[in-house]
């Protein structure tokens, strides 16, 4: 396991250790020189050199002179000596393990924190780390323990969260890196759904960001007002542009297209404060709604909405605008 940007065989407490080691390495020629031992001279003035200075300038009988890279035979026993130090410091865990999670307390097997070597706390328990431990002598995880308990259920048999409780330990099913797990929580309610919404979100311009304005506009206008409570108007349209009933195009047809020059013509900006739209699948008004509602509420923002009628700006010939306006009341308290 390679671990930030560290070359193979630097893992865990030996990184200090082998920089260590490579910064010797590169001294040069190969010897340990003391910077402050080393005799300076100038063009022409021969420097006298001590004895211990020119045994320290010569190369040893087990380093061989010139950089190549190669660790000479005093530096490997230090190297060989820093790795059986760091593993004979590894810590040996008991087999049955108590557990502080964020004030929670669990007790399991090592072999179950082990099961997923991928996994963090398989890392964690490998003797690799330095854990801490609480007053009682638990090895303590600063974590919310709310679900820890759901992540041991799935280690130890497999078993999988209730549905209300699988976006939660979804999110710390990520932070433990716990591959299985998620790749059964993503096949499930609700996750599964939320795939499904997020491709028809992903049909939409501009609705994070539309629904960022629609918390902004609320905010500045509840503040002005001083009430607990704001009113929006937001324009909802599936279509690119207003047709009449006789070119409404059969369903599951290609959209109506008019000519470049006339389409022009039906280009225009409603009088509201947000719009959504327009967008080709077969999720209607309604179903945008929806989402609008719930990720306000996601937010932290109750919304509620109405249809206050259509959009009556009229374009060309017997042609009008007819998009649909909702109201959009937003309670802050």
């Amino acid at each position: 396991m390679q671990q930030n940007g560290l070359g193979e065989g630097c893992i865990g407490g030996r990184a200090h250790a082998c920089r260590a080691i490579a910064a010797l390495s590169r001294s040069s020629e190969g010897r340990l020189i003391p910077q402050e031992r080393r005799a300076i001279t100038e063009p022409g003035v021969s420097a006298a050199v001590e004895p211990d200075e020119a045994r320290d300038a010569m190369p040893t009988s087990d380093c061989a002179a010139g950089d190549t890279g190669e660790l000479c035979a005093p530096m490997k026993d230090m190297e060989l000596g820093m790795q059986r130090s760091f593993f004979n410091a590894s810590r040996e865990f008991p087999e049955v393990i108590s557990l502080n999670v964020g004030g929670k307390y669990f007790t399991t097997r090592l072999s179950t924190l082990r099961r997923f070597e991928d996994g963090v706390l398989a890392a964690m328990f490998s003797g690799r780390h330095h854990l801490l431990l609480d007053a009682e002598g638990r090895y303590f995880i600063d974590r919310d323990g709310t679900y820890f308990g759901d992540i041991l259920n799935f280690l130890r048999s497999g078993e999988l969260p209730q549905r209300e409780r699988v976006l939660a330990v979804y999110i710390e099913a990520q932070y433990y890196g716990i591959g299985p797990l998620l790749e059964n929580l993503e096949a499930t309610q609700p996750l599964t759904g939320e795939k499904v919404r997020q491709a028809f979100l992903g049909l939409l311009p501009y609705y994070k960001e539309n629904l960022k304005r629609i918390m902004e506009i609320a905010k500045l206008r509840a503040v002005h007002r001083k009430a607990r409570f704001a009113k929006l108007k937001i324009c909802v349209y599936k279509e690119e542009m207003p047709i009449t009933p006789y070119e409404r195009p059969p369903f599951s047809t290609l959209p109506l297209e008019r000519p470049e020059s006339e389409a022009k013509l039906f280009k225009h900006q409603c009088e509201v404060d947000v719009s959504f739209g327009p967008w080709e699948g077969v999720a209607d008004v309604y179903d945008l709604l929806h989402c609008i509602v719930g990720d306000l509420a996601e937010r932290g923002v109750a919304a509620e909405q109405q249809c206050i009628g259509v959009c009556d700006k009229h374009l060309i010939s017997h042609y009008y605008c007819k998009r649909p306006i909702y109201e959009f009341k937003i309670t802050w308290w």
